[in-house]
């Protein structure tokens, strides 16, 4: 006697997902049901790590055409929903003497933000970067890198001038106390620290790459100044990891290494080299990517954070943002095949120990075993795993699009291509 079963779309997605492409398309589907379309953000994270999550979108876009249709649709309704939740002013950060960092927003945010943007409806093509500020540049920044993702994918010009609008407050937050430089961490200039200055570089080197030729030299020249001031502010310390920040005598704090201060940094060289070549970038960049990995990963080259298993919902998203930086300094210096290796191995590891196999739903300690309840940030961050793999594995990517049997959508030079 045949027997025949009729499988859900779903459900034959949770049991057929093998190439790396199939499972970050299936960790898609699962990061969708936490958005919420109402507030523009995903249910279960807070507003930044939102931001890091239109980013893997984005980056997933970039690599696989089957979902740019929606990714697109994402975009615009995050880009009209989410300021009405912007949670300024009743939003603040707290920074432990250890360097745990955790953000506050008060009780039931989104629902009762204290402040709605006074705003009627716009169209979709005004720019008011106000809306996405909330008085910490490292927030501030996430977003403007999240634009700049969905930029990339969508060439939509509106979304590349937020990027900018939001980067021009943040010239606002310096120069510091410290060597008359850099940036501090929040409007009120409580504290200099290393993520709101990696991000404040790594924003100028990515507009450098996307804006017009006659403002290119403007972010170059941001970019290379703000480097220059990072490298010789002591946050980078004698193993080449970088501490959380400055004291306030403008000494290294000597506080946690977290995994996505030594990524985000990365990222900013790999777009200050393509948009003004210098090997010292690259050389810069891999012994930073070297030494995060010998501090930050198992003896199965799995990264962690020290916080796990119980991150707080800043630290949750740490690991992803190094992976993602990763992966791009694997694109600029493919020689280098220890990242590879690291990749693979955390988006492996995930796959089999860090996922709820009832629906596909990622946490907080990728060498397992899944802690449960996973949230759109424990799941968006490992996500980027998943997504930095399809180029490891072969897959469609950037810079090997032909290999998925996919056609390339036009792409500016020094950006991403969608596949």
């Amino acid at each position: 006697m045949n027997v025949f079963i009729l499988l859900s779309p779903l459900f034959a997605t949770l049991i057929s997902a093998q190439s790396p492409i199939e499972k970050a398309e299936a960790a898609f589907q699962e990061l969708q049901a936490f958005y919420n379309t109402t507030t523009g953000i995903w249910n279960t994270c807070g507003w930044w790590n939102g931001a890091n999550c239109m980013t893997v979108v984005a980056d997933l876009a970039a690599v696989d055409a089957s979902i740019l249709a929606e990714a697109t649709s994402i975009f615009a309704t995050t880009y009209q929903q989410a300021p009405a939740v912007n949670p300024m002013p009743a939003i603040y950060k707290t920074n432990s003497i250890t360097g745990f960092e955790e953000t506050h927003y008060g009780d039931g945010w989104p629902g009762n933000s204290t402040v709605k943007i006074s705003r009627k409806k716009r169209d979709s093509t005004s720019v008011v970067p106000a809306e996405w500020l909330d008085g910490y540049y490292d927030d501030d920044a996430w977003w403007a890198l999240a634009w700049i993702a969905a930029y990339d994918v969508t060439q939509n010009q509106t979304y590349l001038a937020l990027a900018e609008g939001i980067f021009q407050d943040m010239t606002q937050g310096g120069p510091t106390n410290c060597s008359n430089g850099g940036i501090y961490w929040n409007t009120k200039h409580s504290y200099v620290n290393a993520i709101a200055n990696e991000l404040f570089f790594d924003v100028a080197a990515h507009l450098a790459n996307r804006v017009p030729a006659d403002s290119k030299d403007y972010y170059v020249n941001s970019a290379q100044n703000q480097l220059a001031w990072f490298q010789q502010s002591g946050m980078i310390n004698a193993d080449n990891n970088i501490n959380d920040g400055l004291t306030a005598d403008c000494k290294n704090n000597g506080q946690t290494v977290w995994s996505y201060n030594q990524g985000v940094i990365l990222g900013g060289l790999v777009e200050l080299n393509k948009a003004a070549p210098n090997t010292s970038y690259l050389d810069l960049a891999n012994t930073i990517a070297n030494a995060a990995i010998t501090n930050l990963t198992d003896e199965n080259m799995i990264v962690h954070d020290t916080c796990e298993p119980k991150c707080g919902p800043d630290g949750t998203q740490f690991k992803g943002i190094f992976i993602r930086n990763l992966a791009l300094l694997r694109e600029a210096a493919p020689q280098e095949t220890l990242y590879s290796d690291v990749i693979k191995a955390c988006a492996g590891s995930i796959w089999t120990n860090d996922r709820d196999a009832s629906n596909n739903s990622l946490s907080v300690d990728w060498s397992g075993p899944l802690i449960a309840p996973a949230n759109a940030s424990t799941h968006s961050s490992a996500m980027d795993a998943l997504v930095a793999d399809i180029g490891v594995e072969g897959g469609c990517s950037p810079s090997d699009p032909s290999s998925a049997g996919l056609q390339l959508s036009p792409s500016p030079a020094g950006t991403k291509a969608s596949c």
